[in-house]
């Protein structure tokens, strides 16, 4: 147990690093699935098209869905948008900085299965094949004396081996076809990348001083969300331990007096500093009211993010306004600590 909650607590400090390669793991196996999947083209003019560009755009979409899924910042942002306003304002500029980090990780596993598709071209041949032109490879008289629907069924075939007769004339068509696939394909690759490239190069130029700004306060989001349920669950194991020993405190008093009259001395002291700090861990709220109060409270009022250091202050100013009437009244710092200041009080008359 304490070997699992080690490596939660490693994937919660590294969650940047963790989600980073849960999306190289889906775009991984995106294009595993992709290999294992068998691709059975219906060779019918009705069902070719959408079959062709519903394999090519469906399964991204599911892997888009299943990155904000996996996602972990996706409820941070959630919450961040729909909580009420109360001493803490809410910046725009966070919430979008944190939904443009959480889509381009999801974006990851769809262009690698969108890519991987085109570069194989089966779908493509698949979706276009009757829009295909015999006049193009000069065998224009395969299909002289057919009626529309008798081209279409036939051009419908050319995905299928098992189905089409000509096999020069379909080579030559699955060849054209995947041809234009891996032309858009490798199209689709270059302007993603090159999309890329512009935000990391021009987005520094302009707005480094706002991106800094933006990053820093969606970290501390995340950061103190850990850092109050992490709080949440200390109370609460303090709260439960702490109210199952007076329990049986009260009920079997006796039993318990009987066994700390015969532990050692040792013991005593470990369970009264075991008691002190879960003591400690309450903070203060000892009851189910008081708790429901400061959860109502954290969700609708969140604290403004202003530290106070009132009492650090005060104590400065009051060694500063001590060192000022020392040296009024003649006094160093490290003499006469003790003595009283006299005051005197002088009355001139002209009479």
């Amino acid at each position: 147990m304490d070997k699992f909650r080690m490596m939660f607590q490693f994937l919660q400090s590294n969650q940047e690093s963790f989600m980073n390669g849960i999306c190289g793991i889906m775009a991984l196996a995106s294009a595993q699935m992709y290999s294992a999947f068998e691709f059975s083209c219906p060779c019918m003019p009705e069902y070719n098209y959408t079959y062709g560009i519903g394999l090519l755009l469906i399964p991204p979409i599911w892997f888009f869905l299943l990155g904000f899924v996996l996602n972990n910042n996706v409820s941070v942002l959630a919450e961040e948008w729909k909580r009420p306003t109360g001493k803490r304002t809410k910046d725009p500029t966070i919430l979008r900085y944190m939904f443009c980090s959480i889509t381009q990780r999801s974006l990851i596993a769809p262009a690698v299965w969108v890519s991987v598709t085109l570069m194989d071209g089966k779908s493509f041949l698949c979706a276009f094949s009757i829009n295909l032109d015999i006049d193009r490879f000069g065998n224009s008289s395969v299909i002289q004396g057919m009626s529309e629907t008798e081209k279409l069924k036939f051009l419908a075939r050319i995905p299928c081996k098992d189905l089409f007769e000509d096999k020069e004339l379909r080579e030559a068509a699955s060849r054209y076809i995947k041809c234009i696939s891996q032309a858009c394909g490798w199209m689709v690759l270059l302007m993603m990348t090159f999309t890329a490239f512009l935000i990391r190069a021009i987005r520094p130029c302009f707005t480094q001083a706002a991106f800094l700004k933006t990053k820093y306060w969606s970290h501390y989001i995340d950061i103190e969300r850990k850092m109050f349920d992490e709080t949440c669950k200390e109370h609460a194991k303090s709260f439960a331990k702490v109210c199952i020993q007076q329990y049986f405190e009260n009920i079997s008093g006796e039993m318990r007096s009987f066994h700390r009259h015969h532990s050692k001395h040792d013991s005593d002291n470990e369970d009264e500093d075991a008691w002190k700090s879960d003591e400690e861990k309450l903070l203060g709220i000892r009851a189910q009211d008081d708790m429901n109060k400061v959860l109502w409270n954290w969700h609708t009022c969140k604290p403004p993010l202003a530290l106070r250091k009132e009492h650090e202050d005060g104590e400065k100013e009051g060694e500063m306004n001590g060192n000022i009437n020392g040296e009024v009244n003649g006094f160093v710092k490290s003499h006469t600590h003790d003595v009283e200041k006299k005051e005197w009080a002088v009355y001139y008359s002209k009479v």
